[in-house]
């Protein structure tokens, strides 16, 4: 008989490693393990970018639990193996080495894979992404012999490696294909911030910037040739493009999809006892005025965990949480609360130039998300304003000696 559990949970990052702990705290009395990839335990992922590339977190206080800590949960630890097949007519998985698991529920929290180039050459070596700790490992092994290093993506992820390289004392170029850095998630104010930041620091920002190649010398990259034909030499490329999801198993048993998996408020796919959270899940999200959206957030993937978790306990809890994120620069330290998407109008509050100020984003008149950096005041305050879609003169959010708080009381939009 093949081996089977009572709730399957396929994925080890955050959703997951949060799944199995509220389906104890929600005093679920069956059987639950974990199918991971990797073969360390769940652990952590934003400081992969931040504090573990830069060498200040050693990998040992980065996972959320210890062996003896799932153990005493009565958490199954399935890790090193990838799912490979859904069966929903059976309720079973099958793993790359040809296992089968059995599954009363399956919760699908397997995140995504890092975007590759496609270009001659992007399957070189001294090619990295950041998503795993095998993928920085690699890049910490190879960091003495690194001189010039070359981020493709000014993303987060590219420009907080960015900022961990020039920390180490390398070279970094930032290439980036549109016209400003964060341009799929911030407005322009705060692009332009850290574009100037990150030059401030010695970075060479370039935008506009199309790769076409990646030279290399005895199979490793040596070289990021641009459309122009200029060639930057370097001895790292680190390309931050973002993730496709990894849902390929889910829809290739037919749950509806695209960009990621189709989930409902319960997160429930279309599959029958199978549930979807985290980056790899596309939900309709109150925050994006009721669009389809697939966010890749820590704050997401722990709360539709949380809802997963719930629902296959019995309790009803809908998902309408308010998305957050962050990001750590320097010493610059960004909080963003709501969706900023759809915003047809920004309030700057505070002076960039001080290096502590926040951007408000409004969608008819009404606060639907906040940027702030180094301002946190601002972000807690702030988060009122979202959930409420709070109404706010455009003077009074721009007033620095208002709390944002004294703004709460003003209406929604009718």
């Amino acid at each position: 008989m093949a081996e089977a559990y009572d709730v399957v949970i396929v994925g080890g990052g955050h959703g997951g490693a949060q799944a199995a702990m509220s389906l104890r705290q929600q005093k679920f009395p069956g059987t639950v393990a974990i199918v991971g990839g990797e073969r360390d335990l769940p652990y952590e992922r934003p400081p992969l970018s931040k504090e573990y590339l830069s060498g200040e977190r050693e990998f040992d206080r980065l996972p959320f639990l210890t062996a003896e800590g799932w153990a005493s949960r009565n958490v199954s630890m399935l890790l090193g193996r990838q799912v490979i097949l859904v069966d929903p007519a059976r309720h079973e998985i099958t793993t790359k080495d040809g296992a089968t698991i059995g599954y009363g529920k399956l919760i699908w929290a397997a995140g995504g894979h890092a975007r590759r180039l496609t270009c001659p050459g992007g399957d070189a070596g001294r090619m990295h992404t950041v998503r795993n700790r095998p993928d920085v490992d690699r890049m910490m092994a190879e960091m003495p012999q690194v001189e010039h290093a070359v981020v493709i993506g000014g993303g987060y992820i590219g420009l907080e490696a960015a900022a961990v390289l020039t920390k180490l004392g390398k070279k970094v170029t930032v290439l980036e294909a549109l016209d400003r850095v964060l341009a799929r998630v911030a407005g322009e104010p705060l692009s332009r911030f850290f574009e100037a930041e990150h030059r401030a620091h010695g970075v060479d920002v370039r935008l506009g910037a199309t790769v076409t190649a990646i030279e290399t010398e005895n199979g490793l990259a040596s070289g990021v040739r641009l459309s122009d034909g200029e060639v930057l030499p370097t001895e790292m490329v680190i390309v931050g493009i973002g993730i496709v999801p990894a849902v390929e198993p889910l829809l290739a048993a037919e749950a509806e999809g695209g960009n990621g998996v189709r989930v409902d408020e319960h997160c429930r796919t279309s599959l029958p006892d199978i549930f979807a959270i985290g980056d790899c899940a596309e939900h309709r999200n109150s925050y994006a005025e009721g669009d389809w959206v697939r966010l890749e957030s820590v704050q997401n993937a722990n709360d539709q965990a949380i809802i997963a978790a719930k629902t296959i306990c019995g309790v009803h809890a809908p998902y309408n949480a308010v998305p957050w994120f962050w990001s750590n620069q320097y010493d610059i330290r960004l909080q963003t609360v709501g969706l900023s998407r759809g915003f047809d109008d920004l309030v700057i509050r505070g002076e960039p130039a001080s290096r502590s100020f926040s951007v408000v984003y409004l969608r008819r008149g009404a606060v639907i998300a906040l940027d702030c950096v180094n301002a946190v005041r601002d972000y807690v305050q702030g988060r009122i304003l979202v959930a409420k879609s709070v109404i706010a003169d455009r003077a009074r959010l721009a007033d620095t000696s208002m709390p944002l708080k004294e703004l709460a009381g003003a209406g929604a939009p009718a």
